[in-house]
């Protein structure tokens, strides 16, 4: 097996109930060449083979389900540039420069994603984001947040108690408010983009269960359970949160959230309809949708093949507890509601870059809550890497570090 087959979701997201773009695939039935072989049509996969595709490789990619029904559908979507570990959390970890470096690079993915969607005609809602005071960084704790941030030229403003109720109607000690987020339909933005890469010559085939990957004549060779063979230059494994046997696992797990999304209620939402998270453990994260529909997340655990359902009603109830005592306004009845796994890494960077030991193959694995966001950073880091470039921040994200 290249990756360990994980229960990577629950049914019953909302995003499995809005109609998305066709994507056209096939079945693997004979051994076929490319020159990159993507492993996984997430959106992760989808945003790198879009992205070789239109560089003008040769790029096939291969899934053991059908494209975006992995983790991608259960995704809440809240494509945030600030990073889940606080700047002045990673300041620690890594040193200033490179936090600030890391930091910066999420703020122009989240821009340059903005600008993507657009020119690809993909939904994309511009959305401020709303960083309340929690239990693992206080009002103090976030004014400190604040300065590092405009330091490192994130513009960034810090509302007091009194401000934050009179202009959201939310009472927490304090909150640090971003801007120019962006909240998506993840599965209907995945598919558009495999459709696009499909009408730029790329090929898709489902399900294609990659089981071995070896060398041969200097290509590299990935196998099937059905034991036809693809022989391609590079190869890419953007498998998500069930994780390749061949990528070393130190500093990473894989945890489970939940969520659930609200019918429509416009009226009730709050007001400019930002994203609003916590900075707590377990932290809530909330987001709307274009129908009106609140999301709400959180509650996360460490992962067991059956949490996610077994557990499902409680965390439920926990989470509609937590948005009705946060904003009494809303209608907590959740009219789908799921859980979902995801991975976490010491630093809540991805691990992006050439896999040690296994020549001309790659991993973009994005981790926490930045997925989307760190898969444009992968399809730029990679791009360059398999097309001669070198892109400056590949070293914040490679498997070295």
């Amino acid at each position: 097996m290249v990756t360990r087959k994980t229960k990577l979701r629950t049914d019953g997201s909302l995003w499995q109930h809005i109609r998305a773009p066709g994507v056209p695939y096939r079945a693997l039935t004979r051994n076929i060449q490319a020159d990159v072989l993507i492993v996984g049509s997430g959106i992760t996969g989808a945003m790198l083979v879009e992205a070789l595709a239109e560089a003008g490789l040769e790029v096939a990619v291969a899934d053991r389900r059908a494209p975006t029904m992995g983790s991608t559908v259960a995704s809440t979507a809240l494509v945030q540039y600030e990073i889940d570990t606080p700047l002045i959390e990673l300041t620690k970890k890594i040193g200033k420069r490179d936090a600030m470096r890391a930091w910066r690079r999420s703020r122009l993915a989240v821009t340059s994603l903005h600008a993507f969607f657009r020119e690809r005609n993909i939904d994309a809602e511009p959305r401020d984001g709303l960083y309340l005071a929690g239990n693992r960084l206080g009002a103090r704790d976030l004014q400190r947040e604040r300065e590092l941030r405009q330091t490192a030229g994130l513009e960034t403003q810090f509302l007091p108690r009194a401000h934050l109720r009179e202009r959201f109607g939310i009472d927490r000690s304090g909150a640090l408010l971003g801007f120019d987020n962006l909240t998506i339909n993840p599965r209907a933005a995945a598919t558009q983009l495999l459709v696009r890469a499909h009408e730029l010559g790329a090929r898709l085939y489902a399900p294609a269960d990659i089981v071995d990957i070896g060398h041969r004549r200097g290509k590299v060779v990935a196998t099937s359970r059905d034991g036809h063979r693809i022989a391609c230059k590079h190869l890419v494994l953007a498998t998500g949160y069930e994780f390749p046997e061949m990528v070393p696992m130190r500093g990473h797990r894989i945890t489970t959230t939940w969520a659930f999304a609200t019918r429509p209620q416009r009226r009730r939402l709050w007001p400019e309809e930002c994203l609003i998270w916590e900075s707590a453990e377990p932290y809530l994260y909330i987001r709307t949708t274009p129908d009106g529909r609140v999301i709400c997340g959180g509650e996360d655990a460490e992962y067991k093949d059956d949490a996610g359902e077994r557990l499902l009603d409680a965390k439920l109830a926990r989470l509609q507890g937590k948005l009705g005592k946060l904003l009494p306004d809303l209608d907590t009845t959740a009219e789908f509601a799921w859980s979902a796994s995801f991975g976490e890494t010491g630093t809540g960077l991805p691990t992006i870059g050439a896999v040690p030991g296994h020549r001309n193959c790659w991993a973009a694995l994005g981790y926490g809550g930045n997925g989307i966001t760190y898969s444009r950073i992968a399809a730029e880091v990679l791009r360059a890497a398999l097309t001669g470039e070198d892109d400056p921040d590949a070293d914040l994200y490679a498997f070295a570090r």
